[in-house]
């Protein structure tokens, strides 16, 4: 009797077709002129520089996905703005204890190794990391059939920054009667993506034919690195908040010590249609609103009253339209005020 043939193809796993995605990730990485970064693909691990200008350097890691964001994206079939989500909220999560962003690794797991998709992928991730002055290092694409759909697939993102001790945000920089500011989101983000997917399913929503939630429900998270390495190079910041996963009610008070609250007050800004359009179509209390979304606030940014307005004044020659949203006052057992 003959015995069958097995061979990892007939299992699911193309290893020729990972070899050509790898390949197309490191032409597509090393072509970018001027650009003599992305020189790690395809080896074991990636070897890169500390830089020597900093005294007491400290390592800051950071590691996220985007959610079921994916989901929206395979209904859509458009693949071209999840990569820049995925450094997003990795960076992001950096520059808020005052670090710089230096390398980047991405994780992708799949059904099947799709090119196409994946190489869509791939080009949001390395226009994420030009946008953060963040080196793509390397990475790692499993295809592991029978674990996932048909056309399903996870990304997940690891970052690492550098920061001088003494430069480090911290929460004990805060005092009573500082200002909290506001940086807008470019929308939605990253987060709250099954509580929007759970509204367009009970109330039968085909976003397909929707161009107003085609063109929201895919934007990209902002990248906020630029504008916020330069304020803290300027500026004595006392701490800043990313507003991400847990919205404004749960993420400002990490920074926020035990003894002082932050004062938000709600008339400051208007809630961005998308926020306005969900919390109507979900019936969504105000509370979970601000629980779950950014409700428009993507950073929140904490000063000395005598510096607010040179903060202001900077961000926006930054390109980031600031404002005054509250201010640090002491606690009644809560650390989020409205």
């Amino acid at each position: 009797m003959k015995k069958h043939k097995f061979t990892y193809e007939k299992s699911g796993v193309s290893i020729n077709a990972a070899d050509n995605f790898v390949k197309f990730i490191s032409n597509i990485s090393t072509k970018n002129k001027g650009n003599k970064k992305f020189k790690n693909i395809g080896g074991f691990g990636s070897i890169s520089n500390i830089p020597k200008n900093i005294k007491q350097p400290k390592i800051v890691a950071s590691t996220d996905g985007v959610g079921t964001k994916i989901e929206i994206a395979n209904i859509l079939n458009k693949y071209n703005t999840i990569g820049i989500d995925l450094v997003a909220m990795c960076v992001n999560d950096l520059i808020v204890q005052g670090a710089k962003p230096l390398i980047f690794l991405d994780y992708i797991s799949t059904n099947k190794i799709e090119l196409k998709k994946l190489k869509s992928i791939i080009k949001g991730i390395i226009k994420g990391c030009k946008i953060s002055n963040c080196e793509l290092v390397g990475g790692e694409t499993a295809e592991m059939p029978g674990t996932y759909e048909k056309g399903k697939f996870d990304i997940a993102g690891f970052s690492v920054g550098i920061v001088d001790q003494k430069n480090i945000l911290h929460k004990r920089k805060i005092k009573k009667n500082n200002l909290v500011l506001a940086i807008p989101s470019s929308g939605l983000h990253s987060n709250g993506y099954s509580l929007i997917r759970y509204i367009l399913k009970k109330n039968k929503i085909n976003i397909k034919k929707n161009k107003f939630l085609k063109d929201e429900l895919l934007k990209p998270t902002k990248i906020y690195v630029k504008s916020i390495l330069s304020l803290i190079n300027k500026i004595p910041v006392n701490a800043i908040s990313h507003i991400t996963g847990g919205g404004l009610l749960e993420n400002l008070p990490r920074v926020i010590p035990s003894h002082l609250a932050a004062k938000i007050d709600p008339d400051s800004w208007e809630l961005p249609e998308i926020f306005q359009w969900l919390q109507t179509e979900g019936n969504i209390d105000i509370n979970e609103m601000y629980r779950v979304l950014n409700c428009g606030v993507g950073m929140v940014v904490v000063v000395p009253k005598n510096k607010s307005q040179m903060t202001i004044n900077h961000l926006n020659m930054c390109g980031e339209k600031a404002w005054l949203i509250g201010e640090v006052v002491n606690s009644n057992g809560q650390q989020f005020l409205i």
